[in-house]
């Protein structure tokens, strides 16, 4: 398939990566975003060096440092020790997640050019506002990617080509999943694997408000570092700096794992909603059935259809012509959407367990919970391909990269290669 306009941009970089022998289990965290506070202490005790005192970083108050100094100060301190070493050479890197039932998701990490909106770099889905405000300052403070954003590529063979017989360079078991990298420094490969990726669009999965962190970055920057070229004033110059094959400065890239979008290479589930402080529970029942066929069932096991969950009892919820015909069958969350909107009072929340989801229900902390069907890969490509955002949270993808398996470290004003 050919497609119009510029593609993404995708290269190589030095990694820096843990120096030790043996598996990295207490050096890995998981992205800042599903970290508890009692994970978060639990990750801290495993390791003086754990992923987890940058990515959640607490003050270092003995020396007076803030937690963003603190995150910056302890990169610092582990590159002296060498606790964590850069790689020799610019490299990309194999990325393979194995979940205990055997699933198995493959891409590569690199660096993709950000792109303000409107290129081909997609929005998988709406986002909800949300302070960016934290990751902006760790960003600022420690001039490194800490974690991949996640985006899919819709280049056919990617998935072939990110695949690698040879023993692991870094592995680490956490959470009941496998993760491990190999080194890509060939210079063909990586040229392929570049070229594979800029064919074609990518859709982000994960990571949406760090990629809009890392735009918001790479402007302030350029504002700050590149300036007029008569005055020098400092108001910015989008050719970039003089040198450059396309403009960019290294703050225009950010680290991201790119993963085929294809059946095989991705696990989706649901995010399911609960509903509480409506202004009138009791009528929420009559409300549903003027859009949906309620049809009782003994238990909310069954994940392939959207179903309501009480204190009353459960119900599969089946729209009605007139429903159809407002909001699509293709995606649950489109259809919840529009009917918790017309709940007054309604809160919702969003709950990616759904054992946890109808527990909230049980333990009378919500008026109801709709459990919902995981979109399927398919509808992902269809609504990529058609170039429209899914509604805020239709899609949790399993399981997340770890934090700490390569680290990016950069120069933010230097001149990209």
């Amino acid at each position: 398939m050919c497609y119009a306009g510029i593609m993404p941009a995708f290269r190589p970089f030095k990694g820096l990566r843990y120096a030790v022998d043996g598996p990295l289990d207490d050096l890995v965290a998981p992205p800042y975003d599903v970290v508890t506070p009692q994970e978060r202490d639990a990750l801290a005790r495993r390791h003086p060096a754990n992923a987890i005192h940058v990515e959640l970083p607490e003050p270092l108050v003995d020396q007076g440092l803030d937690r963003y100094a603190a995150a910056a100060e302890h990169l610092r301190a582990w590159q002296a020790d060498g606790t964590l070493r850069p790689d020799p050479a610019e490299a990309l890197y194999r990325y393979r997640m194995t979940t205990g039932d055997g699933q198995v998701t493959t891409g590569i990490v690199g660096l993709l050019r950000c792109e303000p909106e409107g290129g081909d770099i997609l929005p998988h889905e709406e986002t909800i506002p949300k302070d960016t405000t934290d990751r902006l300052q760790l960003l600022r403070a420690c001039n490194t990617n800490l974690s991949p954003i996640w985006g899919l590529s819709l280049a056919a063979g990617l998935a072939v080509q990110c695949r690698d017989l040879r023993p692991p360079d870094a592995s680490a078991s956490a959470g009941g999943v496998t993760h491990d990298l190999w080194v890509v420094d060939d210079p063909a490969a990586v040229a392929e694997i570049c070229r594979t990726v800029g064919s074609a669009p990518v859709v982000i999965a994960d990571g949406h408000h760090r990629y809009h962190t890392a735009l918001t970055y790479a402007g302030e920057t350029r504002h700050q570092t590149v300036g007029d070229p008569k005055t020098g004033s400092g108001t910015g110059d989008a050719a970039g700096p003089a040198g450059t094959v396309d403009g960019s400065i290294e703050a225009d890239w950010v680290m991201a794992l790119i993963v085929e979008l294809a059946p095989g290479e991705l696990h989706v589930g649901a995010i399911h909603r609960t509903v509480h402080t409506m202004d009138d529970p009791a009528g929420m029942q009559a409300a549903i059935a003027e859009h949906f066929d309620m049809v009782p069932v003994a238990n909310p096991d069954d994940d392939n259809t959207l179903t309501l969950v009480t204190a009353d009892g459960c119900w599969a919820l089946h729209p009605n012509p007139a429903t159809v015909a407002a909001v699509g069958t293709d995606l649950d969350s489109a259809t919840v959407r529009a009917l918790t909107a017309s709940m007054p009072g309604a809160v919702v929340d969003f709950e990616p367990d759904r054992a946890r989801a109808i527990a909230t229900v049980a333990a009378g902390n919500a008026d109801a919970a709709f459990l919902l069907q995981p979109v399927s890969v398919e509808t992902i490509g269809a609504w990529a391909a058609g170039r429209r955002r899914m509604p805020p949270k239709s899609t949790y993808f399993m399981p997340k990269p770890r934090t700490g398996m390569v680290y990016r470290t950069f120069e933010p004003a230097g001149v990209a290669r």
